[in-house]
């Protein structure tokens, strides 16, 4: 019995040597870079439907994180193989009124650039009406439908992949919980 408890306390003992040793070369590995092999062509359809109008401009982001790889080393896709649709029923909409647009310059300025890299924003025609929009309040890129809703469920059904932004309230900065 005591040549098992001898034992016992070896391998214990040897465990936990051995284990931060281990851990130690673990620290010294890095993470892995991996070029996922993306479809040549990428049909998205993006929810916008924010409870406030500023939103816009973070949501703004998910379309540059999706066309920047996409367009980028390795993949290289020209535009014209990125779909896009982004369908705006939300408090977003304030930012499409030609009204607005001082106040929504910047957001107005990078959704003009996406529109011209083929990037389609439909506006919910229900949702402008609620707001008192006619066609011809919003800006000229902008596309009016019927419903939001309904796009949705139209575009989900041709095969676009559904992409709805979560904006959340930053409380912390990077440094801070780094």
């Amino acid at each position: 019995m005591t040549s098992l408890l001898t034992s016992l306390r070896f391998l214990l003992i040897l465990l936990l040597v051995c284990l931060p040793l281990r851990g130690m070369a673990e620290l010294e590995e890095s993470a892995e870079l991996v070029a996922t092999p993306y479809a040549d062509e990428q049909k998205v359809v993006y929810d916008f439907f924010f409870d406030h109008p500023q939103k816009i401009n973070s949501a703004l982001y998910w379309l540059k994180g999706l066309m920047e790889p996409l367009t980028a080393e390795p993949y290289n896709l020209s535009t014209d193989d990125i779909d896009i649709k982004v369908i705006i029923h939300g408090t977003e909409i304030v930012a499409f009124a030609k009204d607005n647009y001082p106040q929504y310059k910047e957001a107005v300025q990078r959704m003009e650039y996406y529109a011209q890299l083929g990037v389609e924003f439909r506006v919910c025609g229900i949702t402008a009406s609620i707001y008192g929009y006619q066609l011809s309040d919003l800006q000229d890129f902008v596309l009016l439908v019927p419903s939001g809703v309904v796009e949705l469920v139209h575009w989900q059904n041709q095969g676009y992949a559904l992409i709805t932004p979560r904006i959340q309230e930053k409380n912390f900065s990077i440094d801070e919980i780094r």
